[in-house]
């Protein structure tokens, strides 16, 4: 089974390659959902959240206000450490558990990861194949500012992020996107298919 780390910045497309694996028949494990499994249903977790953030983060129904969240840990590098010391752990946790049940249950040839940081945690020797997704980040911004983050925010979450350039040393293939949608899914496909035709 070939192990396949797709990651970037936020709002550099790698969700976006990701899916274009997940169409030729790979199957792709998203680390956001994992993240977010882990926080709204192990309770311990969404605990600590609370004691570290306080009550402004759960909403009037008792439901996390993810984007309130991301205000307050994103302000500071200590608070966006505090965050990543919660939720991290059982994230990676699952994300193996996942892994080694993929593997042992044999039907995939190609299992894809799709998670922004890999190169933080220091997982890239856990995957065959490493592809780094990437934009300017002037484009990325005008995406977040799109997706409905402020400039300030947007601008909060890239600097919490490893630079590209240090991230793209540890790639074996980069995909920049900086133009349409149709280029990228044909980049992508290109670098699928060079996997495939090198017998990775």
């Amino acid at each position: 089974m070939l192990k396949v780390g797709i990651y970037g910045r936020i709002a550099s497309g790698k969700s976006e390659v990701a899916k274009v694996f997940a169409e030729t028949g790979a199957r792709v494990i998203s680390a956001d959902a994992i993240g977010k499994e882990v926080v709204e249903r192990d309770e311990a977790v969404l605990a600590a959240l609370v004691k570290e953030f306080g009550p402004s983060i759960i909403d009037s129904e008792g439901i996390l206000n993810r984007r309130q969240l991301g205000r307050l840990a994103f302000a500071s590098e200590e608070r966006r450490s505090a965050l990543d010391a919660i939720v991290h752990p059982p994230l990676l946790t699952e994300l193996r558990r996942r892994l080694d049940a993929l593997k042992e249950d044999g039907r995939y040839t190609m299992v894809v990861v799709d998670a922004a940081l890999i190169v933080k945690w220091a997982i890239e020797a856990e995957f065959d194949i490493l592809i780094f997704v990437t934009a300017l980040e002037k484009v990325q911004i005008k995406r977040l500012e799109v997706s409905g983050l402020s400039r300030s925010e947007a601008m909060d979450r890239l600097n919490a992020q490893l630079s590209n350039e240090i991230q793209a040393t540890s790639a074996d293939y980069v995909i920049e996107n900086n133009g349409s949608l149709m280029e990228l899914r044909k980049r992508a496909l290109q670098v699928h298919d060079e996997l495939i035709s090198r017998g990775k």
